[in-house]
């Protein structure tokens, strides 16, 4: 076994012992072995994508992540344990990855990305998956699509905004994803019935409703 090796092993099982475990950085090697799909370096490590929350086996076919991303573990035991869920497509740990729960990691990574660029493509490379297994998949266990569910994340986080923030319609729409003002314009009065600017005019008002109601309780 190369020296580096052993020191991310022992990096790694170091980590093991502390409340959160976190995958030792890849060597040149096994860097390597991850960006030819070098099948001979299954069971000997497994790469973990810090951003998606998934692991791997070296030989995974899936698309390439960016190496700042990546970490190892030499067992499929050690990412379990730091809460990494198992490649749907390269099987790391030998068993299938329940539906709920990759799609559970899907929704996951768009409450948190939902101001990047989200499609169909992009959520099916990070999940390990293909495009068409994606949608039908999620439609079938959250009762919507990948881009509805998108949709609605990107406009309540923009009602949050509205509510709480001076930020023009604009700046919103791009904080939330949606730089295209007339389609976040649209998309937003769909889904609540209320352009942005009408919206933020409504909840003005029921917080001063609110606040008379409150004075008068205290004055009575």
């Amino acid at each position: 076994m190369p020296t580096d090796w052993k020191v991310d092993m022992e990096r790694t099982t170091t980590d093991l012992r502390t409340d959160k475990m976190s995958p030792a950085p890849l060597s040149d090697e096994q860097w390597q072995a991850v960006a030819n799909n070098d099948i001979t370096y299954d069971g000997q490590f497994y790469y973990a994508v810090k951003t998606t929350g998934i692991f791997c086996r070296p030989s995974c076919k899936s698309r390439l992540p960016i190496r700042d991303n990546v970490g190892m573990f030499h067992t499929s035991e050690q990412a379990l344990a730091a809460r990494f869920r198992p490649c749907k497509r390269c099987r790391p740990s030998g068993q299938r990855l329940p539906d709920e729960e990759w799609i559970a990691l899907i929704t996951e990574y768009i409450e948190r990305h939902y101001d990047e660029s989200l499609t169909l493509d992009t959520l099916a490379h990070i999940s390990h998956g293909t495009p068409y297994h994606l949608h039908r998949t999620f439609k079938r266990i959250k009762g919507i699509t990948p881009v509805t569910y998108i949709q609605q994340v990107r406009i309540n986080q923009a009602k949050r905004l509205l509510n709480t923030t001076d930020r023009t319609v604009a700046r919103i729409g791009e904080a939330v994803g949606l730089s295209n003002s007339p389609y976040f314009v649209t998309l937003f009065k769909k889904l609540t019935g209320l352009s942005p600017e009408a919206y933020r005019r409504q909840i003005k008002q029921q917080t001063k409703e609110n606040g008379s109601h409150a004075n008068n309780d205290i004055d009575t």
